[in-house]
């Protein structure tokens, strides 16, 4: 219960959903996708009328001067978790940054295949979200985006624990290391937006890397077995917010 207590109620959702005791059910497609998340509950009604929500097509940023994120991750995974809406890996707390003199502490990572966000109108073949959270349960989302390319050391361990059934939890018996997962250059788009999966709430804080990194085909076919479907919520309007580099 203490651990549940410092994140918002959106990241609770999110590691109940993990076990799979999260209701109502919604989808990526059909009747209980996207276009009528809303409908499912009055939880959801965000998912409709929010004005920041995710994802977005980034493109004609502002000059921020922003610097590049200062990332201090340790080698570590514990457990991967295929909730049936994304393939989920749970760490050990003991990674964080530090974003607006703030500390935000890694709590999961998940993926979407394919990408969510979009950067000058293009879609990647895959998109790492990794969720942070202040001990006040404010959040933040670091995402990665991957292209085709070589084999990516960090994604075997993760792949070769990846569940094929839905609901499962499997214990990682390899380290992982983080930083691999990450481009060379840290540089980001940053813009306020939303959870892209029910409820929605908004007020997150998104950092997208502007360099993506590779992963292979047959990693990239992996996910996508496991999935069995594509886990992209549709871009939203950004409703005159503005991105900042």
């Amino acid at each position: 219960m203490k651990r549940l207590k410092v994140l918002s109620l959106a990241m609770a959702i999110f590691i109940i959903s993990a076990a799979g005791a999260a209701e109502p059910h919604w989808t990526y497609e059909g009747k209980a996708g996207p276009e009528h998340w809303s409908e499912l509950t009055s939880d959801f009604h965000i998912c409709h009328e929010g004005k920041s929500q995710s994802p977005i097509n980034i493109q004609d940023p502002i000059e921020g001067h922003l610097q590049a994120l200062d990332l201090a991750y340790h080698t570590s995974a514990e457990k991967v978790i295929n909730n049936g809406h994304t393939i989920q890996v749970t760490v050990d707390e003991e990674d964080d940054f530090v974003l607006d003199r703030e500390k935000f502490t890694l709590r999961q990572y998940h993926f979407h295949t394919p990408s969510e966000n979009q950067i000058n109108g293009k879609t990647f073949p895959l998109e790492a979200h990794f969720v942070h959270s202040k001990e006040d349960g404010d959040l933040a989302v670091v995402a990665v985006m991957f292209n085709v390319g070589k084999e990516n050391p960090a994604l075997a361990p993760l792949i070769a624990a990846m569940p094929k059934k839905e609901n499962q939890q499997v214990s990682i018996n390899r380290q992982v290391n983080l930083r691999d997962l990450f481009p060379e250059d840290l540089h980001y788009y940053r813009f306020s937006g939303s959870l892209t999966t029910p409820p929605c709430s908004e007020g997150i804080r998104w950092l997208v890397m502007k360099q993506p990194v590779m992963l292979s085909q047959a990693q990239l076919d992996a996910f996508r077995q496991a999935l069995k479907t594509t886990n992209n919520r549709p871009l939203q309007h950004l409703n005159g917010r503005m991105i900042v580099e």
